[in-house]
């Protein structure tokens, strides 16, 4: 593996010889813009390894995106690479139809120790909810960023990352047919713990979220990429996209309907995605992404 051919990925040309934060940052972003949040293989029939060399040819080489386990695990090896102190954390992602969280961690983030601070370092949960920046690990403080503002929330040594959400003007109401969430004012992201883990246990997940019948990335096929000013998400034949704060505190919302003989062109045109297989869209779950 080629640190400089994942700098050519993600389009990064700044420096890399000082691992602090201004460099740490920039290549998240740089990150985050380049490589969608996608779970694209499991809707052509292939299987998502959890292996760094296979993550690696699919991002890099193949210039796909992936999920959590693909996008931070990568990046984990970016971030030591460059020798920065990394550290796997275990999340629990909450359901806001359920008002709840899953019995086991479902989502890998990174911790970085940079400077006597601890930082949260999540290039892979994608859609609305994406950090755009590395959050610094304290509990009760805003942290603005262009989504939005997050913070944390500390409770007897379980971590909450929140979103305080804008107001959305959506064009194409009708084609809209999600959750409402309107009187939603902050959305709890997800749970988690600052026990260190290994890759390895999240074997078991991997599998799980690509293979149950109840699992949200079997019911949806997804493909998100951050942009300079916002997102564009592709789930199921619904492409969206949201331009932040366009106006006071209000995010601009467009939806429009894909035909399946756009798809392919969609995908390269909007997320620079080109498919080996035969990709079958699907979005049979009501769970709200946005």
């Amino acid at each position: 593996m080629d640190i400089q051919e994942y700098f050519a990925r993600i389009s990064y040309q700044g420096s890399h010889n000082k691992p602090d934060l201004a460099t740490m940052s920039d290549i998240f972003q740089h990150h985050i813009q380049a490589v969608p949040f996608e779970n694209l293989s499991i809707h052509c029939g292939e299987s998502i390894e959890l292996d760094l060399e296979a993550t690696y040819n699919k991002i890099v080489r193949k210039k796909r995106g992936g999920w959590c386990m693909e996008n931070n695990y990568l990046l984990s090896w970016v971030l030591k690479t460059l020798g920065y102190d990394v550290t796997l954390l275990g999340a629990k992602v909450y359901v806001p139809e359920l008002d709840a969280y899953p019995d086991e961690i479902d989502h890998l983030l990174l911790r970085v120790e940079l400077d006597g601070k601890s930082y949260i370092v999540d290039g892979g949960f994608g859609m609305a909810y994406q950090l755009w920046q590395p959050m610094e690990l304290i509990s009760g403080t805003d942290q603005p960023q262009t989504p939005g503002v997050f913070r944390f929330q500390e409770e007897s040594g379980t971590w909450y990352l929140e979103k305080v959400k804008r107001k959305q003007c959506v064009l194409n109401q009708s084609t809209s047919t999600s959750h409402n969430v309107e009187n939603e004012v902050c959305r709890r992201v997800y749970l988690f713990s600052l026990q260190p883990r290994d890759i390895e246990e999240f074997r078991g997940c991997n599998a799980h979220l690509q293979t149950a019948p109840d699992s949200l990335f079997v019911t949806k096929s997804i493909c998100s990429l951050q942009t300079a000013d916002g997102i564009r998400a592709l789930v199921g034949w619904k492409l969206t996209e949201i331009h932040y704060n366009y106006r006071d505190n209000v995010d601009l919302v467009e939806i429009r309907i894909i035909a399946d003989e756009e798809m392919e062109k969609i995908l390269k045109e909007k997320f620079n995605i080109t498919l080996d297989k035969k990709f079958v869209p699907v979005n049979m779950s009501r769970l709200s992404l946005f």
